[in-house]
């Protein structure tokens, strides 16, 4: 079986789905010949309902490339069912013009990749059926598996491109404020978002989200949410329309995440920031003097309920105050001793003397005090936060 090593090995290093299905196929020509009599073979793609000839590799007969089998042929048809399949040149399933147009005659048939690649492979006449089969096999289940992998590293691939392109690559401008923001997700990728919108020459659009779950199901929603709230916006819908409205696209989503928590305030240049928390943790705007009030202002969880109504809150930013938005990855981070949540009242404390900081320092500075709170303990959540600073006169310079 050393053969059948150096195969899997091969494929094992190949990267991705194209050069592992080449590589495969190769391996299989050069390190099984000997050990299964295999001297060639021909790969098909799946393309509607049936298949079309990529190559031709080894000894077997050079034909062009673009042939079409239909997928109700017996040998594809038993090689998708069975995954290995062994046909020699007298079973009376065989199309004799066809199998002679490919120089087919004794031949194994290898279903790869759920059913999106098949090999044909050449195989002597003195072969022993049953040895191919297991050993083909084996073979096959080591393919698949590189190949689902290579596929989800794809697919997470353009989710990461994806989020990236959501996510805010800059801390926007507007003065007198000093807005930052920051997400770091559990995962690959991960359910928060967080975004500024820019509605006015006078007013910003600030967002803060958090998706029911983790990982690649979680980051679509996220997807979702960023493309209803931002085609809303740009529709000019009032802030409580919008979130109904959002409600309703969500509670009939297929997705298996129907549960979003968002917080959405319009901060305007004389202070005011009009809001509605749509059942997220609340932001804690404090103070000047250090007075910690909560924006819990709005209604239910976007998702499970259809005719959810919403409602706004108002809070006036004045110089020197603070406002923290973030996601339940930081009140529900566990530290301290005896170990325990953070909750909303330790993040306060956390953050109170942040006031007269800069923005994008105060969020460095949470992320930095809720590691050390952990102890080192990884997180078990995404988690987001967007600062909002009106810094004094006196306070404009650098910290």
């Amino acid at each position: 079986m050393a053969g059948v090593d150096r195969v899997v090995a091969a494929v094992e290093a190949a990267g991705d789905v194209a050069s592992t299905v080449f590589t495969a196929i190769d391996q299989i020509v050069c390190q099984l010949r000997d050990e299964l009599g295999i001297t060639g073979g021909r790969l098909y793609e799946r393309d509607g309902e049936g298949f079309v000839l990529r190559a031709t590799f080894g000894d077997a007969k050079p034909v062009e490339p673009g042939m079409h089998v239909p997928i109700t042929y017996p040998p594809l048809a038993l090689g998708l069912e069975r995954g290995v399949v062994v046909l020699r040149a007298e079973d009376p399933q065989l199309d004799r013009e066809l199998e002679e147009l490919l120089g087919a005659h004794e031949f194994a048939v290898v279903e790869l990749g759920e059913g999106q690649f098949v090999l044909g492979l050449d195989v002597t006449p003195d072969l022993q059926r049953r040895e191919v089969v297991l050993t083909l096999g084996i073979v096959r289940r080591s393919i698949n598996q590189v190949l689902t992998t290579a596929h989800t590293d794809a697919i997470l691939g353009q989710a990461r491109a994806i989020q990236a392109s959501i996510l805010p690559r800059e801390d926007p401008e507007f003065p007198p404020y000093e807005v930052a923001g920051t997400s770091v997700s559990l995962e690959t990728v991960g359910g928060d978002l967080f975004d500024f919108v820019p509605i006015s020459e006078n007013s910003l659009g600030v967002v803060v989200a958090d998706v029911a779950g983790h990982g690649f199901p979680a980051a679509l929603q996220v997807r979702d949410v960023y493309t209803g709230l931002r085609m809303g916006l740009g529709r000019e819908f009032k802030m409580v329309h919008l979130l109904a409205r959002l409600n309703r696209i969500i509670h009939q989503s297929t997705l298996t995440s129907r549960f979003v928590s968002l917080f959405y305030g319009e901060l305007e240049r004389n202070g005011v920031l009009i809001y509605v928390n749509a059942g997220h943790p609340p932001p804690l705007h404090v103070s000047k003097g250090g007075v910690v009030t909560q924006l819990d202002q709005g209604g239910p969880v976007l998702g499970p309920l259809p005719n959810a109504v919403y409602h706004r809150g108002f809070v006036h930013i004045q110089p020197g105050d603070l406002l923290v938005a973030y996601t339940d990855g930081f009140s529900e981070a566990i530290g301290g001793e005896p170990a325990r949540e953070l909750g909303v009242e330790g993040l306060a404390d956390m953050v109170r003397d942040l006031r007269g900081w800069r923005a994008r320092d105060a969020v460095d500075t949470i992320f930095e005090r809720i590691a050390a709170w952990s102890g080192g303990v990884l997180p078990n959540d995404d988690r987001t936060l967007v600062v909002i600073c009106r810094p004094e006169e006196s306070t404009e310079s650098e910290r």
